[in-house]
């Protein structure tokens, strides 16, 4: 593994004991042996999420970010493959992704466009008119008055997926090669 698929195997635990994941968290051979680190620690004792299962498996994958939304959506749509309270909670990261800061939005197209946003549109629409794990989308007038719809996407995101899918697929190799449903369910091929 490398250093930066390390550091973020750290990360994904930290959120996934933080929404009260521990048995996610920690249950493959690989993390397993880091479990005592993250309990040694005190800031893993506290600020821990309640709710139901679902809930709290859906705003880890919100807040793990666009690779894992994704995932979830697929996996939200294999309603025979998940319990019913997970599938319902996956189903939200269809259309009910958090935005990302409108500052950002408009640094970004400040910076594609090499000009200021009062420069480019005669209205532009900061509050989202939807948000999704890749992109989300702004309403703005052109100054010739044609209303448009501007798709801004998420900062870093190119990096962000090429990293976590290392990460995914370094996992389900693991996975696939050291335990029984893994050999059964073909983690790679997912």
């Amino acid at each position: 593994m490398k250093l930066g698929e390390i550091s973020r195997l750290i990360t994904i635990q930290k959120i996934l004991i933080r929404h009260g994941l521990d048995e996610i968290a920690f249950a493959s051979n690989v993390t397993r042996s880091t479990k005592i680190l993250f309990y040694a620690f005190p800031w893993n004792w506290f600020g821990r999420k309640q709710g139901p299962r679902g809930e709290r498996l859906r705003c880890a994958l919100e807040e793990l970010g666009p690779i894992f939304i994704k995932f979830g959506q697929l996996l939200s749509t294999r309603r025979d493959f998940l319990p019913e309270d997970i599938s319902r909670e996956f189903l939200k990261l269809q259309d009910n992704v958090p935005p990302f800061p409108s500052e950002e939005a408009r640094r970004i197209i400040e910076d594609a466009f090499e000009n200021k946003i009062e420069d480019i549109f005669l209205e532009f629409d900061e509050t989202p008119l939807a948000s999704a794990s890749i992109a989300q989308v702004h309403t703005a007038t052109m100054k010739d008055g044609r209303k448009m719809i501007v798709k801004v996407v998420r900062p870093d995101v190119e990096e962000i997926i090429r990293r976590d899918l290392g990460l995914m697929y370094f996992l389900a190799k693991k996975a696939e090669r050291y335990t029984e449903d893994g050999k059964r369910l073909g983690p790679v091929n997912v």
